[in-house]
């Protein structure tokens, strides 16, 4: 897809210092064959990252989902003025995870939110279709279709108190988040198992492992499985942790879960998030 971009640049300056991230993450639910007790599926990756002069395998569960795309780049200039991407891959992707003037960001909220009333002329792509196929067939081996789930909106997350990012296009800038919030319901009893066995099949340990051998083949040191969660035991342990903590890593047995894994459990408080219904 053309974008027409070319004249947005790319990277922080004086000016454009706050980064802000825009995106989808899915809670992708299913019931447990025999007991139907409500699962949920994270996106387990395991990433090769030099941190301090070494390099170490990082391993993290986190909700399936990514960037929204940017629809018309120079629509959204229009309304809240001179950007940049916050990287030369974003730039290429379109994704919105853009360096703004702090005195624009009430107003991208207020489009953010906008958007849920699905009016107009679009100016981002909140669909979370593309991305669940993506992730999905690196995590399982094969895509998922939109045939294969029942997809709801759930509303929208607000992280409203900027925070250093660890995403490597733009480590440790102050970044604020949207996250628009979807449910898709799985009821294939087949890819059900297929889910379940992956989840069971693959330890820290296996994707770590699998993370350094893609880099020792010229690959980006990546790895993925999919991690399955009994819903209300998660729930239960963001219950038992401090407010001021629940956007930290958080450890569930042998596994690490992202901070922003909250953001989907909409009975979940949180003091760095606003919550609006769609």
């Amino acid at each position: 897809m053309e974008y027409g971009n070319k004249d947005i640049g790319v990277g922080a300056t004086r000016e454009l210092d706050l980064r802000v991230s825009v995106g989808a993450l899915v809670a992708v639910l299913f019931n447990r064959p025999g007991d139907r007790r409500q699962m949920l599926a994270l996106e387990r990756t395991a990433t090769l990252r030099e941190s301090e002069g070494r390099w170490d395998v990082i391993v993290k569960a986190k909700p399936f989902g990514g960037s929204a795309r940017i629809v018309d780049p120079h629509m959204l200039k229009d309304v809240i003025g001179d950007f940049h991407y916050d990287s030369e891959q974003s730039r290429q992707e379109n994704d919105c995870r853009i360096q703004l003037r702090r005195s624009s960001w009430p107003t991208l909220k207020n489009i953010c939110r906008e958007a849920l009333k699905e009016t107009g002329r679009p100016i981002l792509e909140l669909s979370p279709h593309r991305e669940l196929a993506e992730e999905f067939e690196d995590s399982l081996g094969i895509p998922l279709t939109p045939s294969q789930y029942d997809l709801k909106r759930r509303g929208l997350v607000i992280e409203d108190i900027p925070s250093a990012t660890q995403n490597m296009r733009a480590p440790g800038m102050p970044t604020v988040r949207i996250y628009y919030i979807f449910e898709a319901r799985i009821d294939d009893s087949a890819l059900v198992e297929l889910m379940l066995t992956n989840s069971r099949r693959y330890s820290e340990r296996d994707l770590h492992n699998m993370a350094r051998e893609d880099s020792s083949h010229g690959g980006r040191g990546r790895a993925s499985a999919l991690l399955v969660l009994d819903l209300d035991d998660t729930k239960y342990l963001y219950t038992s942790i401090p407010l001021e903590r629940r956007s930290e890593t958080v450890r569930f047995g042998e596994h690490q879960l992202h901070g922003n894994v909250p953001a989907v459990l909409s009975e979940i408080d949180h003091p760095k998030y606003q919550r609006y219904g769609s």
